[in-house]
């Protein structure tokens, strides 16, 4: 089982408050299985191994199961346990960025390492689509080989654990600069209330970010000057501090053949399509179904109205009340009432 905890906190931030943040958990189901064998095997990497096929380690370079193998194809040594050459695990290739770039048709790729090398996460997209919500700030996926582990997103690491996570992609993501304005993440360059345009866009962010990480980004809004510090991702103002987070646009994962490599999850099983509930008021989830006469959307158009627009709106009706969906804060409103409840994504 995963679990995403999504941040629906204050959207400001006064100078000594820190990052205090109100949670709500989303769950996500995934079952981990691990392969046999995880690591390079020493004796053949030196030349032999006289266990040979049943050796219990891999039979593959062991640089090349880290991403730096300098011989590439010419290696000697296979570089994956079915066959000879470069395969997947080491089809990267460095960059000026501070990981590898994807080379071999895969648009991402999330990796964890244990202290013996980088492997991937197989059907990693689940992940990935978390990762894609700004309001997520973590995800937790249960009976894996290391047992519960939990990805912090906006820190990029695993918590209380000795292993290392990242994500790699072919360099072609695009970002999405968010910032929390009356509780909700809001896109840089959305369109307010009137149909006004901000000052600044997502791209124009991302251009300075890639060009220094380190630095900031000063803009204004009328007479308010403004800054994005990215090392603390805030929005630094007269008035207020406010929350920011990076995130990319999600990109359905290509269908392939599943490679021959070391993995640190396998067979990921969850349900192809997401689900979307609501809260009751015995704090019991519930899902959302179309019947004549009482609810007037189903799942499906939810998920389409989301995918169109996932810090948009939507509205629907049940017994002739009518209620407003809130992708960006997750909430469901009965405009009659204005009574709220919680939503989620699963």
């Amino acid at each position: 089982m995963a679990t995403a905890l999504s941040d629906s906190g204050d959207d400001s931030l006064d100078e000594s408050s820190g990052l205090s943040d109100s949670l709500e958990d989303s769950d996500v189901e995934v079952n981990c299985q691990s392969g046999a064998k995880q690591k390079p095997c020493k004796y053949y990497n030196k030349g032999h191994c006289k266990d040979g096929s049943k050796c219990l380690y891999l039979h593959v370079c062991q640089y090349a199961q880290k991403g730096n193998c300098r011989y590439g194809s010419k290696c000697k040594l296979k570089h994956s346990p079915s066959g000879s050459g470069s395969s997947h695990a080491t089809n990267l290739v460095r960059s000026t960025s501070k990981d590898p770039k994807l080379t071999n048709g895969r648009k991402y790729q999330w990796q964890l390492d244990d202290g013996s090398g980088w492997r991937d996460i197989e059907n990693d997209h689940i992940i990935e689509a978390q990762y894609c919500l700004p309001h997520t700030k973590s995800i937790k996926i249960y009976n894996t080989p290391h047992g519960a582990v939990s990805i912090d997103y906006n820190r990029m690491r695993v918590r209380g654990k000795n292993l290392s996570v990242r994500r790699l992609d072919d360099g072609t993501t695009t970002w999405v600069w968010y910032c929390t304005l009356r509780h909700k993440w809001r896109e840089y360059g959305d369109k307010d209330s009137k149909g006004n345009t901000g000052p600044v866009t997502s791209s124009d962010i991302e251009k300075r970010f890639q060009s220094n990480p380190e630095d900031s980004f000063a803009f204004s809004i009328g007479s308010e000057n403004l800054e994005i510090k990215f090392r603390e991702m805030q929005q630094v103002g007269k008035k207020r501090n406010r929350k920011v987070t990076r995130r990319p646009v999600y990109r359905q994962p290509a269908i392939r053949v599943v490679p021959q490599v070391t993995r640190a999850f396998q067979n990921m099983s969850v349900a192809n399509k997401p689900q979307w509930e609501f809260e009751g008021g015995n704090g019991r989830w519930h899902m959302f179904k179309h019947r004549n006469g009482t609810c007037s959307v189903s799942n499906d158009d939810i998920e389409r109205s989301y995918q169109q627009n996932r810090s948009g709106h939507m509205t629907f009706t049940v017994n002739a009340q009518t209620y407003n969906l809130d992708f960006g804060a997750m909430i469901q409103t009965n405009l009659a009432t204005k009574k709220t409840r919680k939503i989620r994504r699963v």
